[in-house]
């Protein structure tokens, strides 16, 4: 590995050994089909569990409970936010920044950043 200087050796050495291994869709759905395999060797119908009150009682109790949520404390306050200035000045400028990288251009902060003449004598 050749670097510049210590601090970009440092960073490169540090993103090197912090690369995290997940697992994949085809992992989750091998698993999925592993699982579904090994209940089905138990005699456990799917079918009976989706389909049984309390699982239905379960599932009422969190979609109203969600329904609640969302309909009492979260709606107007996400609903403001979408009208406010944090639309107007941050996400745009997140928007048009993301564009102007993707094109291969300065973004903003770039640009208006202040610079300072180094004087080598």
């Amino acid at each position: 590995m050749v670097c510049n200087d210590v601090s970009e050796c440092f960073l490169i050495k540090m993103i090197n050994e912090n690369k995290k291994s997940g697992i994949s869709i085809i992992g989750i759905l091998l698993l999925g089909i592993i699982l579904i395999i090994v209940l089905s060797y138990f005699n456990v119908s799917l079918k009976a569990v989706v389909e049984s009150p309390n699982v239905q009682n379960n599932f009422g109790y969190i979609g109203s409970a969600g329904r609640s949520l969302w309909n009492d404390y979260l709606a107007k306050p996400l609903s403001d936010i979408k009208n406010s200035a944090v639309v107007k000045y941050f996400w745009n400028s997140f928007i048009s920044n993301m564009q102007r990288i993707h094109d291969g251009e300065s973004t903003d902060f770039q640009k208006y950043a202040p610079t300072f003449p180094i004087d080598n004598h």
